[in-house]
């Protein structure tokens, strides 16, 4: 009866048409962990297409050498992409979730360290509110903690703020209508 009981109130939201997948989160137990959150005078629009443009990355993130994507179209699960960043060489990022023009999680393996970054973005009366997360975990993490979660939290200190500057720029008009 329980194993009846269970899986019944599992499917009834997704037969009633309700279900949505379970948001995909950081790892909670990794030894590496950073949060940050910005607000950004531009439209959600823009703000969300230039995030997503990972193959734009290097013209407005100093620290993004290259970034080419494997897959066509917008990103959505399982589009991926290889970059290199701060001297970590042909990173590959996979899409594991997204929500269009509100959330997008990525993440992967790169030289030992496996990532998981989620991204949301919020319209608020003086912006778009942006969180990011990440976490970090694997060996290269377990032996130098203090020093990966220093240049995580400087990372993502300077996306944001690099990701702001390039939102608040005037816009080429169509920068604000592409999704």
């Amino acid at each position: 009866m329980f194993t009846f009981a269970t899986a019944l109130l599992t499917a009834l939201p997704l037969a009633l048409g309700t279900g949505t997948p379970a948001p995909v989160g950081i790892d909670e137990t990794a030894p590496v962990i950073t949060r940050d959150d910005i607000v950004i005078a531009a439209p959600l629009n823009r703000v969300w297409h230039i995030q997503t443009d990972v193959e734009n990355w290097p013209a407005w993130q100093p620290g993004v050498s290259s970034s080419v994507k494997r897959t066509p179209g917008p990103l959505r699960p399982g589009s991926s992409w290889v970059w290199s960043t701060e001297g970590l060489e042909n990173i590959t990022s996979t899409v594991k979730q997204v929500e269009p023009r509100r959330r997008i999680v990525w993440g992967g393996p790169a030289q030992g360290i496996t990532a998981v970054h989620v991204w949301t973005f919020t319209q608020a009366g003086d912006g778009v509110h942006v969180h990011t997360e990440e976490s970090w975990t694997g060996e290269p993490v377990t032996a130098d903690t203090a020093y990966l979660q220093a240049a995580l939290d400087a990372s993502l200190d300077g996306w944001l703020h690099h990701l702001k500057q390039r939102a608040e720029q005037q816009p080429r008009p169509e920068s604000d209508t592409r999704p």
